[in-house]
C-alpha cells in the first residue's frame, strides 16, 4: 500500500511547471466558456426589460449551434499553425481574441453583431483547444499520461461548474453584462500567467513544407481515415449522442424557464441554505442554469467512482449502457413540468454521460489499425461539431414551433380574439424609427434620449408620433418597445389568470413537452445503431484479435 502511495506522489511530483500551468489555464478557459455558454440561451431570448436580447429561438439556435460547430472544426487548422509558430505565441493570440470577444458580447445587441462577436470567441477558443492538450501530452509520458490527462479533465469539470455558478450570482446582483466582463477578466488572468510563467521548450524545428501545405495534408489525413467505413459509421453514430447531450445547454434552460415551476425547491433552498439563495434562486424560482450546472457537479463528485465501475465493462457496452441511462435522464427532464422530474432526470443523465463520454475516444482506439492512432483520433471532433450543428434545429426551429411559451401564448390570444401589442425590442424600434424619420441611429437615439437609464416609452412614443406628424411621415405601423415580460403580464391580466395558471393552461392546450419525443428518438436510434455496430463490427474484431 505504501508503494502505491509513493508511486502516486512521485507521479504528481514528476509533472513540471508547464503541465500545471496548462491544467490551470484549462480550468480558467472552461470557467469563462461555460460561465457564458450555460446561460447563453437564456440571455439571447430573455426579455429586453430584464437585460436579455429578446431574440427568438431560431436565432438563438443559429448563433449557438453554428458557431460552436465551427469552433470544433477549426482546431484541425489551428493545431498545425500552433506547431509552427509556437505554443506561447498561439496562446497569446488566442487569449487576446477571447478577451476582446467576451467583452464585446456584452456590448452588442443585434442578431448579426452577436453572431460575429461570438464567432470571434470561437476562433480564440479553437486556437486554445489543441495547444492546451498538446502541452499536457508533451509533458507526460506512457507512465504518467493517464494520471496527467485525468487531472487535466478534472480541471475541465471544475471550471465547467465554477463558471456558471459565478455567472449565476453575478447576473442576479449586477445584471447580464457583468458575466461577459467576468469571462474577459478570467481569460486576462490566463494571459498574465502565460506571459509570466510559461517557458517555451526548445524543440528542433523540422518543418520543411509551407504551412498551407501542412494544413492541406492534415485535411487529406482526415479524408484518408474516413475511408475506413468502420470509423465513418462509428462517427455518424456518435453524432446522435452529442445531439442528445447538447440539449442540456441549448434547450433545457429555456424549457425550465418557460414551463417548470421550481418554487417548492426554491423555498426549500431559501429556508435551509439561505447563504446560497442569491446564487441559486431569483424571484421565488430556482434559476434555470443551475439544473445544467447540477450535471457538472455530479461529474465532479462521481466521475472517479463511475469510471472505476466502467473499467470492468467492454468499451462498447459502457457506451451503450451510458447512452440508455442518458436517454432516460434527458427524456425525463422534458417529459413533465414537475420540478423533481427535472432534478432527477438531470442526475440520471449525468451518470449516463459519465459512462459514455470518456470511453468514446478509447472506443475509436479499438478499431484503429496500428500506426494510425493519431490519424484516427484526429477525427474525434467531427461528430462533436455535427452534433452541435444538428442541435440547433431542435433547440431553434423545433422549440420555436412546439415549445416557445411566447409563441404559444400569442396563438392562444389570437384564438380568443384578445388584441395584444406585438413584442418589439428597443433595437427594433430604433432601427425602424430612424429609417422612417431618415435619421442615423445615433441621431435617433439622441433625439429621444434613448441611452438614458429609465425610459418612459409612452412619452417617447408620443414625441416620436408628434415629430413624424410634423414631418408628414406615417409611422402608424411602428410600435414603441414592448417586452416579453410585459406581454406575459398583460396577457395574464386579460385572461384573469396568475402567471402559473396561464402556464398550466398553455401546457394542457399545446403539450410543449412533446419535444421529448424527438430527443428520446435521437437517443434510441443511437442505442439501436450501436448495438448493431457491436454485433457486426466490434465483436468480429475482438474474435480476430483473440485468434
Amino acid at each position: 500500500m505504501s508503494e502505491n502511495k509513493t508511486s502516486f506522489l512521485s507521479t504528481l511530483k514528476s509533472f513540471n511547471k508547464n503541465f500545471w500551468l496548462a491544467s490551470f489555464m484549462e480550468l480558467m478557459e472552461r470557467w469563462a466558456w461555460y460561465g457564458i455558454f450555460t446561460l447563453f440561451g437564456l440571455y439571447l431570448v430573455g426579455s429586453t426589460d430584464e437585460g436579455g436580447l429578446g431574440f427568438n429561438h431560431i436565432q438563438k439556435g443559429n448563433i449557438m449551434a453554428n458557431v460552436t460547430a465551427i469552433l470544433y472544426l477549426l482546431p484541425l487548422f489551428f493545431g498545425v499553425i500552433a506547431d509552427r509558430i509556437g505554443y506561447k505565441l498561439s496562446l497569446t493570440i488566442a487569449y487576446i481574441i477571447m478577451i476582446a470577444g467576451y467583452y464585446l458580447m456584452g456590448e452588442v445587441s443585434t442578431y448579426w453583431s452577436m453572431y460575429m462577436v461570438f464567432l470571434l470567441v470561437a476562433i480564440g477558443a479553437a486556437f486554445f483547444k489543441p495547444v492546451a492538450s498538446a502541452i499536457v501530452a508533451r509533458n507526460t509520458d506512457d507512465t504518467t499520461g493517464t494520471m496527467g490527462f485525468g487531472i487535466f479533465y478534472m480541471m475541465v469539470n471544475i471550471g465547467g461548474f465554477v463558471g456558471p455558478a459565478m455567472s449565476s450570482y453575478l447576473r442576479t446582483e449586477y445584471g447580464w453584462k457583468i458575466i461577459f466582463v467576468q469571462a474577459a477578466v478570467v481569460i486576462g488572468l490566463n494571459l498574465i500567467f502565460l506571459l509570466l510563467f510559461y517557458k517555451e521548450p526548445k524543440i528542433e524545428k523540422t518543418h520543411k513544407e509551407p504551412i498551407l501545405t501542412e494544413i492541406k495534408n492534415s485535411l487529406l489525413n482526415i479524408v484518408e481515415a474516413l475511408k475506413d467505413k468502420r470509423l465513418t459509421v462509428l462517427l455518424i453514430l456518435m453524432i446522435g449522442f452529442w445531439t442528445m447531450y447538447n440539449q442540456l445547454f441549448y434547450t433545457l434552460p429555456n424549457f425550465i424557464e418557460d414551463w417548470i415551476d421550481t418554487a417548492v425547491l426554491s423555498n426549500w433552498i431559501n429556508e435551509n441554505i439561505p447563504f446560497l439563495s442569491k446564487t441559486i434562486t431569483q424571484d421565488g424560482q430556482v434559476k434555470a442554469e443551475w439544473f445544467a450546472n447540477l450535471d457538472a457537479f455530479m461529474i465532479i463528485i462521481l466521475q472517479i467512482a463511475v469510471s472505476y465501475f466502467v473499467i470492468k465493462m467492454r468499451h462498447i457496452n459502457a457506451i451503450i449502457r451510458g447512452a440508455i441511462i442518458a436517454t432516460i435522464g434527458v427524456s425525463l427532464t422534458f417529459y413533465t413540468h414537475n420540478v423533481w422530474f427535472t432534478v432527477f432526470g438531470t442526475m440520471i443523465f449525468a451518470i449516463g454521460e459519465m459512462m459514455s463520454s470518456p470511453t468514446l475516444s478509447s472506443f475509436i482506439a479499438l478499431i484503429t489499425p496500428k500506426g494510425k492512432e493519431g490519424l484516427y483520433q484526429g477525427t474525434y471532433f467531427l461528430p462533436v461539431a455535427a452534433g452541435n450543428f444538428f442541435t440547433g434545429f431542435i433547440a431553434g426551429d423545433l422549440y420555436q414551433k412546439w415549445s416557445d411559451k411566447l409563441s404559444l401564448l400569442q396563438t392562444e390570444m389570437g384564438k380568443r380574439n384578445l388584441s395584444m401589442p406585438e413584442v418589439v425590442s428597443k433595437e427594433e424600434f430604433i432601427e425602424q424609427g430612424s429609417k422612417a424619420l431618415n435619421l442615423s441611429i445615433s441621431e435617433f437615439e439622441n433625439q429621444f434620449h434613448l441611452k438614458d437609464a429609465n425610459l418612459d416609452y409612452a412619452s417617447i412614443g408620443k414625441q416620436f408620433t408628434e415629430l413624424a406628424t410634423a414631418k408628414g411621415i406615417d409611422v402608424s405601423t411602428i410600435q414603441t418597445p414592448f417586452s416579453k415580460s410585459e406581454y406575459f403580464a398583460l396577457a395574464s391580466e386579460k385572461l384573469n389568470m396568475t402567471h402559473w395558471q396561464m402556464t398550466d393552461m398553455l401546457w394542457n392546450s399545446y403539450s410543449p413537452n412533446k419535444i421529448w419525443y424527438v430527443v428520446c428518438a435521437v437517443g434510441l436510434v443511437s442505442i439501436v445503431a450501436l448495438i448493431i455496430y457491436d454485433q457486426f463490427v466490434v465483436k468480429p474484431l475482438e474474435k480476430k484479435a483473440q485468434n
